[in-house]
């Protein structure tokens, strides 16, 4: 993990790679409990049956729920010691570029865009990618906004 002492130290980092966070494997549970959090039970995620008999392939995860690992997986890649509060300020884009199959492994790779005071804090432009293992292309590519107050 990267850490940074304070959002001066941050923004200095401006147009770096931040970091990569460690894999997480996604397995069927997850699925079916992203499934059940957000009542997307659409087949392709949740009936592995079916997906090899009509598709021959596994269930896939959910690109949301590819979505909401950003957190977890951002947490791992870098802090900012003096920040007393960070919010989830949105995204200017966000692509789903490639399924995610039950069993894969997803790690994420953050690049530090853009900082701008706003609010009396500073808001943080990311491009981030879901990277699955193996994989040639990524799963998700974002540009997320955070606004980090000290």
């Amino acid at each position: 993990m990267r850490e940074f002492e304070n959002l001066e130290a941050y923004a200095a980092a401006k147009g770096e790679e931040i970091g990569v966070s460690e894999w997480m494997k996604i397995d069927q549970d997850r699925i079916n409990m992203f499934a059940d959090a957000t009542g997307d039970h659409q087949w392709i995620h949740i009936d592995a049956d079916r997906c090899e008999k009509e598709l021959n392939m596994s269930t896939i995860a959910h690109g949301f729920l590819t979505l909401s690992l950003l957190p977890v997986l951002g947490s791992q890649i870098s802090m900012v010691k003096s920040v007393t509060r960070g919010i989830n300020y949105g995204a200017n884009k966000l692509r789903f570029t490639g399924m995610v199959p039950v069993g894969s492994r997803v790690r994420m790779r953050s690049t530090l865009k853009d900082v701008e005071e706003k609010s009396g804090g500073l808001l943080c432009t990311s491009e981030v990618a879901i990277e699955i293992e193996g994989g040639d292309r990524p799963a998700l590519v974002a540009e997320t906004l955070s606004l980090l107050f000290e």
